[in-house]
């Protein structure tokens, strides 16, 4: 009996040896993609794989360190391989080991490739911190402006794994006290100050200052950007965009950039004059506009431009009040308020003034010529008939005598200037009318 009970020992024995031996046999070896500080172990480490669970979704590792065993999410460590082949897969890794990034725009996409059309697979939240594994290609093209950065192969923290342009991430060693967190800038520098202190208009306004064509269609007595450093707002207003938002503070990301914290806004300091300023809309596409300061307040460029108008206008009237005749082409008269009155022009319809345009309306100088265009006439005029929807243009020229009319039907315009004259266009002479 004794012997029986001894044989059952040694085989109980032997059985127990055999289960703790397979259950101790790994797997493999994988490398940390997510770093574990409460087991002291960090991305980059290679550790042991011993057991897989596809119900829990969690692989046993052992803490290289200790020995002990512990658990990790799938998504946490590489797949198993063989010793001789971890390094392999540990390479690509290596450049970015401890590196992660804090988000700085709400709503940043994780991307299935490495392009800003490819397929959203994860949405960031703003200070959300993501593991950087390795980068793909440098620079994103955005309509003619090509953004500083590149492609970032990221892994979220639900362990979704896709690529992330780096413009709006901030990298920061694990190591490091602060983690990428944005510092708010408590002292200002003189070139933010500045900046802050400043209202901005699109950089058209200050071109169409130097040429002394201002288009009253194109600038508006309205700032285009506000950097709100009283209010502690920021507005930001073009054709397309209107724009508010509160912030707390400025931080300085890199060498005269600056973020307006809790915005899509960042400005780019080129000189004391001139900004451009990034917007990141709400899809993740970043848009750059180009702002200057102006040397005169818009409202004063406004309102000298149409004293100038109203000017040529009343020189016109001056002229001639009881107006100008052509025996061909009818009778002009220029009244008060920049109207007119047109009578007997058949000979100009419908070739260049249609039929259903009456006989009176309004005039407006709304073109100008080209400096070489400028030694041979006075200016433009344009006719805006109660019957038409369109102006029709004219150049002309004050003569001794009376007033000079050429069709401009066929001029060439670069804007709102006229740079050459039409081919075979019709002249008008129309003489003074006495008094």
């Amino acid at each position: 009996m004794k012997i029986i009970r001894s044989f059952l020992l040694i085989i109980l024995a032997a059985s127990s040896f055999l289960f703790f031996s397979c259950k101790e046999k790994i797997m493999g070896y994988g490398v940390m993609l997510w770093s574990m500080p409460e087991y002291d172990l960090h991305d980059g480490d290679i550790v042991p794989i011993y057991v897989k669970s596809n119900i829990s979704h969690q692989y046993i590792i052992a803490l290289p360190q200790t020995g002990e065993k512990v658990d990790v999410p799938l998504w946490q460590v590489t797949d198993p391989v063989a010793e001789r082949k971890i390094q392999d897969v540990a390479a690509p890794y290596t450049e970015f080991q401890h590196m992660y990034a804090r988000v700085v725009l709400d709503g940043l996409p994780i991307r299935a490739q490495a392009e800003n059309t490819a397929k959203q697979v994860y949405r960031l939240r703003k200070d959300e911190v993501i593991k950087v594994l390795y980068k793909g290609r440098a620079g994103e093209i955005t309509g003619n402006t090509t953004l500083k950065g590149e492609w970032l192969r990221v892994l979220a923290s639900d362990g979704t794994i896709g690529w992330c342009f780096s413009y709006n991430l901030r990298l920061f060693n694990e190591m490091d006290e602060n983690q990428g967190r944005e510092i708010i800038v408590e002292q200002v520098d003189e070139a933010l100050e500045k900046m802050l202190a400043t209202k901005w208009y699109p950089e058209e306004y200050k071109t169409l200052m130097e040429r002394n064509t201002i288009d009253l269609s194109v600038i508006k007595n309205k700032i285009a950007f506000d950097p709100g450093a009283e209010s502690g707002t920021i507005h930001f207003e073009n054709e397309d965009l209107n724009l508010t938002y509160p912030y707390s503070g400025v931080t300085k990301t890199t060498a005269n950039v600056y973020k307006f914290n809790e915005t899509p806004l960042a400005v780019t300091i080129r000189s004391s004059s001139y900004i451009v300023l990034q917007y990141m809309n709400e899809k993740g596409m970043p848009t750059s506009y180009n702002l200057v300061t102006l040397s005169k307040d818009v409202s004063t460029i406004i309102s000298e431009e149409k004293e100038r108008r109203a000017g040529l206008f009343d020189s016109l009237v001056s002229l001639s009040k009881s107006g100008y005749s052509s025996s061909y082409y009818g009778k002009l008269q220029f009244y008060g308020d920049n109207q007119f009155t047109w009578t007997d022009y058949d000979l100009l319809s419908p070739s260049i003034i249609p039929a259903k345009a009456g006989q009176k309306g309004t005039v407006v100088f709304d073109k100008f010529l080209t400096n070489s265009l400028a030694f041979t006439y006075d200016g433009a005029i344009t006719f805006k008939f109660d019957g038409l929807s369109d102006g029709i243009t004219f150049l002309y020229t004050i003569e001794d005598t009376g007033l000079r009319l050429e069709d401009a039907t066929k001029v060439t315009y670069r804007d709102s200037v006229i740079t050459s004259r039409g081919s075979d266009s019709m002249v008008m002479f129309f003489s003074f009318v006495s008094e």
